[in-house]
């Protein structure tokens, strides 16, 4: 959804505020302009309702949808394909562009979702309700102004955290429970999940997003669609394509090669189409090459639907692109949420003959499609009183089974039995549950690290808690009683370590945890400075905190509560073991309370890079991007034009660390367990491919506690017509729960598809000839087995032509070169 620039984003603490706006801060649009698109002039009668229809009107479902397009006024198949208007509650009229007339009094089913579509009652067609968000469905918590009842949803771990599980089962487990709530709140499609890339870690939205890699990220889009689908409810997966950045992106042209498109920023999203066929895309804000995405022919159409062979519908993202007219003929069918100025454009475009019948009647029929499919037209009787309590129980096991333990000397984890624990960081008592902006949930409560190890039977500090209540207590009264779904959520300093009284503490204590917080969102990106390193008061906190605890022979912990990469390499020698909790949603404090504890033995894997410093990552110091015209007029919601070019080509992640020798503060892939595994050799089920290979390998728990294990397996392809990266990731698998001593046997399948990277020169998907060689490890680092197999010739898997390409050449990072 939209987004604003914002200030400098510093650490932040998440608090209670009253339910927050539903969408753009109150700085948007306060001149009331609306979205730039084409405007022609018309009749003030264009929009009126159409006549009362003659006896035995066609009725969608009963006849034909041939027959109700030749029943549609050319004014109604204008309304279906622009939304019914954003009417956030607690924003005056007129201080966003206006839906058509009189669409804002017609009541909203679900109060605080995110849009409409249009109705044509005469003709059996229903209104359809879309909705945020990511991490667990986005609606008011009070309906109108009845206080008496309050309506809430789960708040579900992050899509960064449930990708660190590189469990598709899991994912698919909390899809399936995600998309129980969407259908029992009357929402017709949920505007999940985010997909994008996680090029660079200060990316404002990663939290949305899965992995820096886009087979784990298709995949695990894949197995989240799935899984809300299951309930006869649709998703929108997004922001397709080239979303990395939150910086003037309404306006941001991103200059990229075809290769890296291709390879990298929609290849996770072809695997989650053709393996899901989701019911809907959602087009992103941003120019790819100088064409918005929702406006491009190449991307919506040619690509999309006619290369992969997506059946679905394509919307706008809220407010995006600049042309409706151009945006239908691209493949776009429904502008959302809609504004009156595109139905004009529109009508007008069909009477000049700048937007044929025939296009529109396509556009139309792909908008008639999803509400046949959907739970509105079907009649379900929907309850709003989802199975809360069930979908918190999946919400706790995903983030337990997803965190990952970054580092664990000499046994500090898990903790024992009865231990009295100091918790130290306003994290602690204070869990950043979830992103802001579209990604945020009204949850009915948040489990703090301090509740869920009261809950585990552990004791907690008396005097530092209630020094960390007060503290708390007093910041929170200082902030501002109300603020924007895309305002930043508010710093809270940490407390100064001399308060804190820490020999005594040390002293009363058997073990220090200390839990380092961060929290970003919609509307702009992190900064390098007190967000991704620590701020002064952290780096304080830990040095004496570890300094107190090791002079008495304890064990220092940090729990990373944050919603993206920090750097870590400049402290974590000072403490005994880090858990990467990310943001885990409602249920975090009792989930890490199981990883702490041992109940649940740690089997996340870094599904992105922690790199040392942040000038370790490709061209870091040009992103985000730059302004164009730093004078040019536009309000803060539309930004300003901007550009941006992704110099570094396919060498995006791990791609970059491995292939330029770069080495990370922990590797793609990483994470530890309370147990140990071992790896039997890997066995190829042919020396040469024909069609397909498979690889199999055995996975042995040899440690003494029972866990699971993720085998990743990489390829190291020849270098033929192009440069390749060292090694990329092909598939991964995860084990059950392994006893001590049991093995389990895990195969994969490797095609010439997989093999293929994309060749500009001849617009095409190529295997190039010579020898591979396949890596399976449990890092991209730590490689257990490898083997290799030949392919004979060059295989061509799929002819392509030349799509989405640059404007000007771009000069890209070179292997060769290094």
């Amino acid at each position: 959804m939209s987004a604003l620039p914002k200030k400098k984003r510093k650490l932040r603490s998440e608090f209670t505020a009253p339910a927050p706006l539903r969408l753009l801060a109150a700085t948007v649009l306060l001149s009331g302009a609306a979205p730039a698109v084409a405007q022609t002039k018309t009749p003030a009668t264009a929009t009126a309702p159409a006549k009362a229809p003659a006896k035995g009107a066609p009725q969608l479902g009963k006849a034909s949808l041939k027959e109700v397009l030749a029943a549609l006024t050319p004014e109604e198949k204008v309304q279906l394909v622009v939304g019914m208007g954003f009417y956030p509650a607690g924003f005056p009229p007129g201080m966003l562009p206006a839906g058509n007339p009189g669409d804002d009094k017609i009541p909203e089913k679900v109060p605080g979702a995110a849009g409409r579509s249009h109705a044509v009652p005469r003709l059996g067609i229903p209104l359809l309700t879309l909705s945020d968000g990511p991490a667990g469905v986005r609606i008011d918590a009070i309906r109108g102004k009845d206080s008496t009842k309050t309506y809430y949803a789960t708040a579900f771990p992050v899509a960064t955290l449930l990708a660190s599980s590189w469990d598709t089962a899991l994912v698919h487990k909390v899809g399936v429970a995600f998309g129980s709530e969407v259908r029992d709140f009357g929402i017709d499609v949920l505007l999940a999940p985010g997909m994008n890339i996680h090029r660079n870690p200060l990316g404002g939205r990663n939290f949305e997003y899965y992995s820096e890699d886009p087979v784990v990220a298709g995949h695990m889009a894949a197995a989240f669609v799935n899984g809300i689908e299951s309930n006869g409810v649709g998703t929108s997966i997004k922001h397709f394509a080239v979303n990395n950045q939150e910086f003037n992106r309404m306006q941001l042209n991103s200059h990229v090669s075809e290769r890296a498109l291709r390879e990298i920023y929609l290849r996770g999203f072809q695997i989650a189409v053709k393996t899901s066929q989701p019911w809907t895309v959602m087009s992103s804000y941003n120019k790819v090459n100088g064409t918005y995405t929702s406006e491009s022919h190449d991307l919506l159409t040619t690509l999309l639907r006619q290369e992969w062979g997506f059946k679905g519908l394509v919307m706008t993202d809220w407010y995006g692109g600049h042309d409706a007219v151009a945006q239908l003929k691209a493949g776009n069918d429904l502008l959302m949420p809609g504004v009156y100025t595109q139905t004009q454009a529109i009508l007008g475009a069909l009477k000049s003959g700048a937007l044929t019948p025939a296009q529109l009647d396509a556009n139309v029929t792909r908008v008639l499609e999803l509400v046949l499919k959907s739970p509105t037209f079907k009649g379900h009787k929907y309850t709003s009183q989802p199975a809360l309590k069930a979908d918190a129980a999946v919400a706790r096991q995903a983030a337990a089974e997803s965190m990952v333990l970054l580092r664990n000397e000499a046994g500090a984890l898990p903790l024992a039995a009865g231990r009295k624990v100091a918790l130290f960081g306003n994290a602690s008592y204070n869990l950043i549950a979830g992103g802001t902006g579209s990604g945020d949930v009204n949850r009915a409560y948040t489990v703090s690290l301090a509740q869920g190890l009261a809950s585990a039977g552990y004791t907690a500090d008396a005097r530092l808690s209630q020094g960390y209540a007060q503290h708390l207590r007093n910041e929170k009264a200082k902030l501002p009683k109300t603020r924007g779904l895309l305002d930043p959520a508010p710093v809270i300093p940490e407390m100064a370590a001399e308060a804190l009284g820490l020999a005594q503490t040390a002293q009363a204590a058997d073990v220090a945890v200390v839990t380092l917080g961060r929290s970003a969102g919609e509307g702009g990106d992190r900064q390098e400075t007190d967000d991704f390193t620590l701020t002064a008061a952290e780096q304080a906190l830990l040095k004496q905190v570890a300094t107190a605890f090791h002079a008495q022979n304890k064990k220092v912990i940090v729990v990373i509560n944050t919603g993206g990469v920090v750097e870590m390499a400049s402290w974590r020698n000072q403490v005994d073991a880090i858990l990467l909790a990310w943001q885990p949603g409602q249920e975090g404090g009792n989930a890490m309370a199981d990883v702490l504890s041992g109940k649940t033995n740690p089997s996340g894997k870094l599904a992105t890079t922690f790199p040392v410093a942040y000038k370790d990552v490709p061209y870091s110091t040009d992103y985000p991007g730059k302004l164009l015209d730093a004078s040019a007029g536009g309000n803060s919601f539309m930004g300003k034009p901007s550009e941006n070019t992704y110099q570094e080509g396919i060498y995006v992640g791990y791609r970059y660390y491995s292939t330029f020798k770069v080495k990370p503060a922990y590797e793609f892939g990483y994470g530890l367990s309370y147990t140990t595994f071992t790896y039997g050799k890997l066995k190829l089920s042919a020396p040469t491919l024909a069609g397909k290979i498979t690889a199999s390998i055995q996975v042995t728990n040899s440690g003494k506690v029972a866990g699971k294990e993720v085998a990743q397996l990489y390829v190291h392809a020849p270098t033929g017509a192009l440069a390749k990266p060292e090694i990329e990731l092909k598939a991964f698998a995860k084990t059950g729960l392994l006893a001590p001593g049991q093995s389990q046997t895990l195969t994969f399948t490797l095609t010439a598809a997989d093999l293929a990277s994309y060749n500009t020169a001849t617009e095409s998907w190529v295997a190039d000839a010579g020898t591979y060689t396949v890596r399976v490890g449990a890092s991209s680092l730590a490689i257990k087995e490898a083997a290799t197999f030949q392919v004979p010739q060059a295989v061509t898997v799929e002819k392509s032509r030349k799509l989405l390409a640059p404007q000007a050449p771009i000069t890209e990072m070179s292997a060769a070169a290094k």
